[in-house]
């Protein structure tokens, strides 16, 4: 079972290592409040792109606007004096509203005309003034008429600003400085017109206002997008109207000179306010989030509408209120939307297999984006205000996060490609989508293979981790060089290789490369074997064959698992031209000479009959190369030494991996460093070996003539004399090394 946990837990590894970073990160923003303003921007566009609202028509605005400014500041009636402004209030009071709400400071006398004023302060009980509770270091609070304090008529105009300057909240009420709520200016009028309909206003068990059967959540600091936002008194968000307008206006001369409709002010809020620019009573709302347009500001009289219509809307009409989830309800949320970005892309991750599947991570991030805007907009229709900027944060941040992670896998995929082909080929094969698709096509290239001469009866004697150091310090000088030569390794074969020059990339000097790039290989082979017997092991020989055709080259498999390689009979040959190297020796076939010409130094040709080959075919032995690579094998004479005594032996001759059952008989005669020359009777083995022949032998070494372990050999295409061949050894047990240098020189 916990092997199965793992296993699970290794599959889903790049959701479970981002989605929980990236949600953490973005809690810690959230929490620093650097996200405050692009949540509160993305509040207003969702008021903005709401559906329009009809006008409403509880709420008249009188207002101040600049024109009325200029014409009353003509007659010198400018500040409004009092005797005037009592005037206004009378004409108002004959259509019988509901309330009217004075959204002027009437602390002190203003012209004449006080006493009327205190007057109709004093016969209107539907009239509501205003204070301004709050101070603040660049405010002062303001008194309220006397006259309506008196009465318990007066209502705070205050409104919380945000960070940015705009309105979005509303005070039900407030402290004042000696600790009394005082009720807000809005409030106060929705109250009396509540109260004329008959619904009651109260107070939960918890102390929540209530306007029938409609309970206000009571704003607190970290509601919504804010963060530690000041939350003194009840707030709430305001539920902006999106209407143009919003409320019926009526110029403030018009009302003065009696040009007012008939039942325009009935049974209605009136309200009295300025909106002229000079009077500066203006605020930034979420109505000025335009994004084309300068921002518009909001009089401070069609702030309290709105806040006035909330009320009534919501209790009269079931208008929502805005509400906010708690916070973990948010975090859930937040973490939710992290897991889905980090699940679609982490699910995709392998799909960039053609130019419309490398799409797909983009466009699912995008559909899921605009599926996250459009729950919180729905939701924001029914009321509910779901910050959608840290769980978009997290959405997209989460696919980044498992992109940049899967980048960096392919990156350790890059780099382990990296080993066996050049930078250029490796991008050609991860970047170009063609590149990965199955099939191939045929095309002419140049093929190298190399193979370790006797390491298999080597590696037996060794160990396993002795065979792998081995094998992975030779392996890596070999692809050093090959990638130097811009080589492609289709495959690594135990102790041989398989490269392509040609694919992918085809190159106008693929076959001089294969071969500059198989004297390099060679040339190497000396630094492996003084790091290997350095080691204490034994000495390595490579042989290379190259051979130049027309092959299939591309992805072969299946879409769940593909190799880079080739097929074709032309492959097959060039391992039969490397069969017949020995060690430190390159043969190359006729059509890799005829593409390279006369900069391939040829020391022999050979004609052979390759296996699975109808006719004979011309290989040549390279002993370097000229031109711009210039490179040469080291050449040394083979010097065969007479032994004094002949070592008896017998020997099988090996096809393949098979050795055949039949033992001859014969004498070694000669020995040189790496090969000797053996001696047989004719009467007795009448077979002639011919040249390549791979055998097994045994000697007989003195003075018991013992049988040693079995030595490897190859017959060499050397004139020799009558009854007698040359050989080359491929593997020489360290042993038999001792014991025949022991009977070559016995006394040394």
């Amino acid at each position: 079972m916990w092997s199965q946990i793992k296993k699970q837990i290794w599959q889903w590894r790049g959701i479970l290592i981002t989605a929980p970073s990236v949600g953490i990160f973005v809690f810690i923003l959230r929490l620093s409040g650097l996200l405050q303003m692009l949540e509160l921007a993305a509040l207003d566009q969702m008021f903005l792109l709401r559906p329009p609202e009809s006008l409403d028509s509880r709420i008249v605005i009188v207002e101040i606007n600049e024109s009325d400014v200029q014409k009353l500041g003509k007659n010198g009636n400018w500040p409004l004096p009092d005797g005037l402004l009592s005037q206004i209030l009378g004409n108002i009071k004959q259509q019988q509203p509901s309330a009217i709400g004075l959204d002027l400071y009437r602390d002190l006398p203003v012209g004449s005309g006080h006493d009327s004023l205190v007057k109709i302060f004093e016969t209107t009980p539907n009239l509501v003034g205003i204070q301004k509770v709050a101070e603040s270091d660049d405010s002062s609070a303001v008194a309220p008429p006397p006259a309506l304090k008196k009465l318990g008529q007066v209502g705070a105009n205050d409104f919380p600003l945000d960070g940015d300057g705009k309105v979005r909240r509303s005070l039900l009420y407030l402290a004042d400085k000696n600790g009394e709520n005082i009720f807000s200016f809005a409030f106060k009028l929705a109250y009396l017109d509540l109260s004329d309909r008959h619904i009651e206003v109260g107070q939960t068990d918890d102390f929540l206002v209530k306007t029938g059967n409609v309970i206000y959540p009571l704003f607190t600091s970290n509601d919504g997008g804010y963060v530690r936002a000041e939350d003194q008194g009840y707030q709430v968000l305001i539920n902006y109207r999106h209407a143009q307008p919003s409320f019926q206006q009526i110029s403030i001369v018009d009302v003065l000179e009696n040009r007012i409709p008939q039942d325009l002010f009935k049974g209605r809020i009136v309200l009295i306010g300025s909106t002229a620019e000079s009077l500066k009573d203006l605020f930034y709302t979420p109505a000025s989030s335009t994004i084309l347009t300068a921002p518009k500001r909001m009089a401070g009289v069609a702030i309290h509408a709105h806040a006035i219509s909330q009320i009534l809307s919501a209790t009269l009409d079931n208008r929502p209120l805005i509400k906010t989830w708690n916070k973990p309800q948010e975090w859930l949320w937040i973490f939710l939307w992290a897991l889905i970005g980090a699940t679609l892309r982490w699910q995709q991750r392998y799909s960039g297999t053609s130019k419309r599947k490398s799409l797909l991570p983009i466009i699912s991030l995008l559909l899921a984006g605009c599926s996250l805007i459009g729950i919180s907009y729905l939701a924001f229709l029914a009321g509910w205000w779901i910050p959608f900027v840290p769980p978009l944060m997290t959405l997209i941040g989460s696919g980044i996060a498992v992109t940049a992670y899967v980048a960096r896998t392919a990156g350790a995929i890059r780099k382990t490609f990296g080993r066996y082909l050049t930078d250029e080929v490796v991008a050609n094969l991860l970047e170009n989508p063609e590149g990965l698709k199955l099939g191939g096509e045929r095309k002419k290239i140049t093929i190298l293979t190399s193979d370790l001469r006797g390491f298999t009866a080597t590696s037996e004697r060794l160990s396993a981790e002795e065979v792998l150091r081995i094998i992975n310090l030779y392996l890596g000088y070999m692809a050093d060089v090959i990638t130097q030569y811009q080589g492609t390794i289709d495959e690594f074969m135990g102790d041989g290789i398989l490269v392509l020059f040609g694919a992918p990339i085809t190159r106008n000097d693929d076959a001089t490369r294969a071969i500059a790039c198989a004297v390099a290989m060679q040339l190497v082979m000396a630094e492996v074997n003084q790091k290997i017997q350095q080691m204490g092991l034994p000495k390595l020989e490579m042989g290379i064959g190259i051979n130049t055709a027309e092959v299939v080259v591309g992805n072969i498999g299946s879409e769940k698992r593909t190799k880079y390689g080739i097929i074709g009979s032309q492959v097959n040959l060039t391992y039969r031209i490397e069969s017949y190297t020995v060690g430190g020796q390159i043969f190359v076939s006729e059509s890799t000479i005829n593409e390279v010409g006369a900069i391939a130094q040829i020391l022999d040709v050979k004609e052979v009959q390759a296996k699975g080959v109808t006719q004979p075919i011309k290989i040549y032995e390279i002993g370097g190369i000229a031109g711009e690579y210039n490179l040469y094998l080291v050449q040394e004479a083979e010097i065969f030494s007479q032994l004094p005594v002949a070592i008896p032996l017998q020997y099988a001759i090996l096809d393949g991996k098979d050795v055949d059952r039949s033992v001859s008989r014969g004498n070694l005669v000669k020995l040189s460093a790496t090969g000797a020359q053996i001696c047989h009777d004719s009467t007795i083995n009448p077979v002639v070996l011919p040249p390549f022949t791979n055998l097994k032998l045994n000697f007989f070494l003195p003075p018991h003539t013992t049988i040693t372990e079995d030595i490897y050999a190859k017959v060499l295409d050397k004139t020799a004399e009558p009854n007698s061949f040359y050989i080359r050894f491929t593997n020489i047990p360290p042993e038999v090394a001792v014991q025949l240098q022991n009977a070559i020189s016995p006394n040394e």
